[in-house]
């Protein structure tokens, strides 16, 4: 296999694009991925998207795309992952250049929600629980987070304020993101005083509905030197699932999927979560940012609320997270997410991240989660040294 490096970055800002088509956004990210990379063409084109038939009537959106990007021809496809269906098309780029079947690959997410009501993007986001024995029974993907963090309070002690920080964060170094949703700071006393949307989730504990599209082009790490002045190289790429349905899990506090995808990962890079400078997770609730932090080894179980608590995930902290305001205030275009984690990690080793540069950043972590934990996709990347 390959060494993969990624060449050139791409995003839009992360708002209710009302105006603009679902095409037009992946086009802006891609447009802007493909200048930066100094590249016309591809050889593949893959699509991160999780609802765009439902909430936007389009699909076949690898080729609609490709059409619409002048890439005609070139073979191109949706990838579907729940919310972590951006990350599931970069895993795919990942494979085609690290298997020699591909040299240029161009990778874009993009989601289109805010065109629809409130039920019907709450109904559709609830495709990625269990159709037959989550959804079916009325669960809203709000209320298995809602569940799952009622559970985390009960069993290691926490009440609701105890989150606070994370949304403390998150919205702190949107402040700073020209392309994010919520450039404003809140408060802890903003959080206890937040609405409830499904107890105890209030609406600083969640990520918004957003439209985005983000990109990255991918070509063979031993020759991105001449393709590009600063290449990140992608040190793993790995995958762990489990069960859709929470009730089907182990335990359903313990994200077994991102265990096993972060063990995957750590192994395929030769390190451990010591080596890692910031870690982008997938911060849709509080409580899953909490869990996150626990399975990529980062606390111990029960100890993610903890690391919050203490500002050790700020970006001078021990594991600096959401550096660029994360899904919770940067905003979470679902389909879209998974790239924009990764464009922000590659900011962040470029050190192109303004005031939310973390100090010396080298390698960082991004990792995406498609529905509460069933599909988990893990992407090391490394700053690469001449």
């Amino acid at each position: 296999m390959r060494d993969v490096a990624i060449i050139g970055v791409g995003q839009v800002a992360v708002g209710e694009h009302w105006t603009t088509s679902i095409r037009h956004l992946a086009l802006g990210a891609l447009q802007a991925a493909m200048g930066e990379a100094g590249v016309r063409r591809a050889d593949m084109l893959y699509v991160g998207n999780m609802l765009s038939g439902e909430l936007t009537g389009q699909e076949h959106l690898g080729a609609l795309v490709a059409d619409f990007a002048g890439m005609r021809g070139t073979e191109a496809f949706k990838i579907e992952a729940a919310c972590g269906s951006g990350a599931g098309a970069l895993r795919m780029g990942y494979i085609a250049v690290a298997g020699g079947m591909a040299d240029i690959v161009v990778v874009v997410g993009v989601e289109k929600m805010t065109d629809m009501s409130g039920a019907d993007v709450t109904a559709a986001l609830a495709m990625a629980a269990d159709g037959d024995y989550e959804a079916s029974q009325g669960l809203s993907f709000v209320a298995v987070n809602a569940l799952l963090m009622r559970r985390y309070m009960f069993e290691h002690g926490y009440d609701r304020q105890d989150f606070s920080f994370f949304a403390v964060n998150a919205h702190r170094n949107a402040s700073h993101n020209p392309n994010g949703m919520f450039q404003f700071p809140v408060t802890a006393g903003q959080f206890a005083r937040a609405k409830l949307v499904c107890d105890p989730i209030s609406l600083l504990d969640s990520s918004p509905v957003c439209d985005g599209a983000a990109a990255v082009v991918l070509a063979p790490a031993d020759v991105a030197r001449s393709l590009s002045p600063a290449p990140v190289r992608i040190g793993a790429s790995a995958v762990g699932t489990d069960a859709v349905a929470v009730h089907d899990r182990r335990d359903p506090l313990v994200l077994d999927g991102a265990v096993l995808s972060v063990r995957r990962a750590y192994q395929q890079f030769g390190g451990g979560p010591e080596d890692i400078d910031l870690f982008e997770l997938h911060d849709a609730f509080s409580i899953m940012a909490a869990l996150s932090l626990e399975a990529a080894g980062f606390a111990e179980r029960g100890g993610g609320v903890r690391l919050a608590l203490e500002e050790d995930i700020g970006l001078s902290g021990r594991i600096p997270i959401a550096t660029m305001g994360g899904l919770k205030a940067r905003g979470h275009p679902v389909g879209a997410s998974g790239v924009y984690q990764v464009v922000d990690v590659v900011q962040q080793l470029r050190g192109l991240a303004g005031a939310n540069q973390v100090p010396n950043a080298r390698i960082g972590m991004a990792q995406s989660v498609g529905g509460s934990g069933a599909t988990v996709i893990t992407h090391i990347l490394e700053r690469m040294v001449e």
